[in-house]
């Protein structure tokens, strides 16, 4: 029985995977949300599973790598920085990073990096997201990841390469870019389509999220994964063996 402690087990997905631990059989190392003991939930625990803050992970990797102990992290938002902070713990411990627990959005993007792989950029590509109306970030951690997946099986790099906001006179769509569309209202726990529009033709690929638990029971999955690996960055395709 693995002994899991929560950053951020005050917030809504801090509650979901306390639920999905106690259906999994695993056993809570603690929970801590915003000020929290962080040295004493990292040595009371065999791995560490975060969705707190992007201002939080720096904090959270140090007392991970304190503490010798893995450390799942789900939080979206980040930025260029935040992965270098990542990059970094991974030397010394295990990290698994992802923007998305799901299982079935992990299998998803492991389709769109194939699809994206045989057709050719005369197909358009575009990544529609609709999320709660509470969401702070655009687009989702989801939508990046599909889009790098697209992105990875184009061989193209997607800073450079997508298009996000249009608004106005923005002229053609560029030949061989990704673009992005967020739609936010509701209590929408997140759908995800990734649309392949070729001439006369469109393929869609699509995921749809019910409720956050599913989120929670990929990230309990992540963690008993991550237990006894060696040092190094993972994500979530590894998990699944993809």
């Amino acid at each position: 029985m693995a002994r899991i402690g929560i950053i951020g087990s005050e917030g809504r997905m801090g509650r979901a995977i306390a639920e999905a631990l106690a259906e999994a059989g695993e056993a809570l190392g603690g929970g801590i949300g915003r000020g929290g003991d962080l040295a004493a939930l990292a040595a009371a625990s065999d791995v560490l599973v975060d969705f707190s803050a992007p201002d939080a992970l720096e904090g959270n990797l140090d007392a991970a790598a304190a503490a010798g102990v893995p450390i799942v992290v789900g939080t979206t938002g980040l930025e260029e920085r935040h992965h270098f902070l990542i990059d970094h713990a991974a030397e010394t411990i295990p990290v698994l990073q992802t923007g998305n627990t799901s299982l079935g959005v992990t299998l998803l993007a492991h389709l769109v990096r194939e699809a994206a792989s045989r057709l050719g950029e005369d197909w358009d590509i575009e990544v529609v997201e609709t999320h709660h109306r509470m969401k702070v970030d655009a687009p989702s951690g989801t939508a990046l990841l599909l889009g790098e997946a697209a992105a990875r099986g184009r061989g193209i790099d997607l800073a450079n390469e997508s298009e996000r906001g249009r608004d106005g006179i923005t002229g053609k769509r560029g030949t061989g870019t990704i673009g992005f569309a967020s739609l936010r209202g509701g209590t929408v726990a997140g759908d995800h389509s990734v649309l392949f529009l070729g001439a006369n033709e469109r393929l869609t690929l699509s995921h749809m999220a019910e409720n956050r638990a599913i989120f929670a029971k990929g990230a309990v999955r992540a963690c008993q994964w991550i237990i006894g690996q060696p040092p190094g960055r993972y994500t979530m395709p590894e998990v699944l063996g993809l």
